[in-house]
């Protein structure tokens, strides 16, 4: 009797252990195949209205860590066409829709930050991210937001002496400013700081809707001006090949901060490529979707600024780009 009793105890221990075993694994298969088949839900926050090729650039980055939009991924894209007024109520569309990350540029990031304090931001085209408040330090961002910083403020005191290789005999330049743009202050200050080194006098002219611009340009021709600077704007991104048309019927050589309003008949740019930026926050969101904290991914700057000169825009208004600029130039459209 105890030799049998003993067997029997033996047989339930078994089949205890192995309803045990199946009750553990069952769920972590199911967990795992959840894991596997989680759709990513993304952010998309601008300000202005985002090109194909930053999207397409987005979209690659995501590729590449094995997020495909539409099976394992989805981008929830809110756009205030340079109406800054419209981004708070969109952030709030995003926080709603309980997005795992939000990808926001410029002004859109503040938005984005006021919103919510818990879902994750990965900045990008965004100027001095500590002076704004977004980030403690560039090595530890702290709190949720971390991503690409530019630079184009170290870069607008370049602005000019470009202008000048490009145009010797410039006396008058004239600087669009957009008074709804929180960091344009600093950037003109910077570039009047250059006036008595580069020998010309700056004008700024304020737009900060579409009608603006043709009057702005008006005003431009009545101070005579020789050229014209644009500060780094989502809106006068989304107004380039308008602003572009306009330049070319006064004959004004224009300098942009990134390389897709010259592909729209700018003349020149000087910055670092926007797409290039998209491209990186793929990084970002991978290692945010995979459970990294984003206040401990330390910002990235841009590691290549180049210039960019369109030919073809220089020969309409009548302007012989000298020979030694073109060679410094990393791009030459024709």
């Amino acid at each position: 009797m105890g030799a049998y009793k003993g067997r029997g105890m033996s047989n339930r221990r078994k089949l205890v252990i192995a309803l045990g075993a199946g009750a553990l694994i069952a769920p972590l298969a199911c967990f795992a195949q959840q894991q596997r088949s989680k759709v990513a839900r993304i952010g998309l926050l601008e300000p202005g209205s985002i090109s194909a090729n930053r999207r397409e650039a987005l979209i690659g980055g995501l590729r590449e860590f094995g997020y495909v939009e539409g099976k394992n991924m989805i981008i929830e894209e809110r756009r205030a066409e340079g109406k800054y007024e419209r981004l708070p109520a969109l952030a709030a569309e995003l926080v709603q829709m309980k997005v795992d990350v939000i990808v926001a540029s410029a002004n859109a990031v503040r938005a984005a930050q006021q919103a919510t304090s818990t879902i994750p931001i990965v900045m990008v085209t965004t100027a001095d991210p500590v002076g704004s408040g977004f980030i403690a330090s560039l090595a530890r961002p702290g709190r949720n937001i971390t991503g690409l910083s530019a630079i184009a403020t170290d870069l607008s005191s370049k602005y000019l002496e470009l202008l000048r290789a490009a145009v010797p005999k410039l006396s008058r330049v004239t600087v669009l400013v957009n008074p709804d743009h929180s960091i344009h202050p600093e950037f003109l200050k910077r570039i009047q700081a250059t006036e008595k080194t580069n020998s010309v006098t700056i004008s700024p002219v304020e737009a900060s809707t579409a009608s603006q611009i043709e009057p702005a340009f008006s005003a431009m021709k009545q101070e005579r001006a020789g050229a014209l600077i644009l500060l780094p704007d989502p809106f006068f991104l989304a107004q380039a090949r308008r602003i572009a048309e306009l330049a070319a019927q006064q004959r004004l050589p224009t300098m942009f901060w990134t390389r897709e309003p010259v592909e729209s008949g700018g003349l020149m740019s000087y910055g670092q490529h926007n797409a290039e930026h998209y491209y990186r926050a793929a990084t970002y969101i991978d290692k945010i979707l995979k459970g990294a904290k984003p206040g401990e991914l330390p910002v990235e700057q841009p590691t290549k600024i180049e210039l960019v000169i369109n030919l073809k825009t220089a020969k309409a208004i009548g302007l012989a780009i000298p020979q030694e600029l073109l060679l410094r130039a990393d791009k030459v459209i024709e």
